[in-house]
């Protein structure tokens, strides 16, 4: 008499008993290695982050005081500029008549004419130059323009003395030396306006 099996595939029940224990023998496994050695199971998290731009600097901002320079002050500065710019032009005209005597180019009588119109241009001078001058309320430019008058008038002196050497009965040197004191005085003018337009315009 044959037994009749009503499962027709009895292994099939086997397959997930067999998984179950390698699940829970793989489970076992991790855990008891991980604890024996100190292990930490982590679950990794990827993240991407925004990268912090550090150190940035500020633009700053550099305050400037700008001093502001009275009118009647800026009219000065801007008289005495345009005297000097005058006196350079009358001091290459002496030195250009100078130098065409020395090289014979003029007669006498071209270069007595010259010398002497060269006394009337910086007389002249010395009269706009002295006045308006500067601002009565200005101390110091009163002060300085007092020492600007006496070098226009030692230019003048410096004139008078190049026609005396003109018609002096040397061989030249009394011209000579009242042009080296021309060019000295004329050159300390233009130096001075000079200092006093930047102290005036710095402050």
């Amino acid at each position: 008499m044959e037994n009749f099996n009503s499962d027709p595939k009895p292994g099939r029940l086997i397959l997930p008993l067999v998984l179950i224990g390698m699940i829970a023998t793989t489970y076992t496994f991790i855990n008891r290695v991980a604890t024996q050695n100190d292990l930490e199971i982590v679950e990794e998290n990827i993240s991407t982050e925004e990268t912090a731009v550090e150190n940035i600097e500020e633009p700053t901002t550099t305050s400037t005081t700008t001093t502001t320079i009275p009118e009647d002050v800026v009219s000065y500065l801007e008289e005495i500029t345009g005297e000097k710019i005058q006196a350079i032009e009358l001091g290459k005209k002496v030195l250009e008549t100078n130098q065409r005597w020395d090289d014979k180019v003029t007669t006498y009588q071209e270069a007595q004419q010259e010398f002497q119109e060269f006394i009337e241009d910086f007389e002249n001078f010395v009269g706009i130059f002295s006045e308006p001058g500067p601002p009565a309320n200005q101390s110091s430019l009163v002060s300085t323009h007092d020492e600007l008058t006496i070098l226009v008038n030692l230019i003048y002196e410096d004139t008078l003395e190049l026609l005396e050497g003109l018609t002096a009965p040397d061989t030249g040197e009394r011209r000579t030396a009242a042009l080296e004191s021309f060019n000295s005085n004329l050159d300390l003018f233009i130096e001075r306006v000079e200092q006093i337009v930047a102290s005036a315009t710095s402050s």
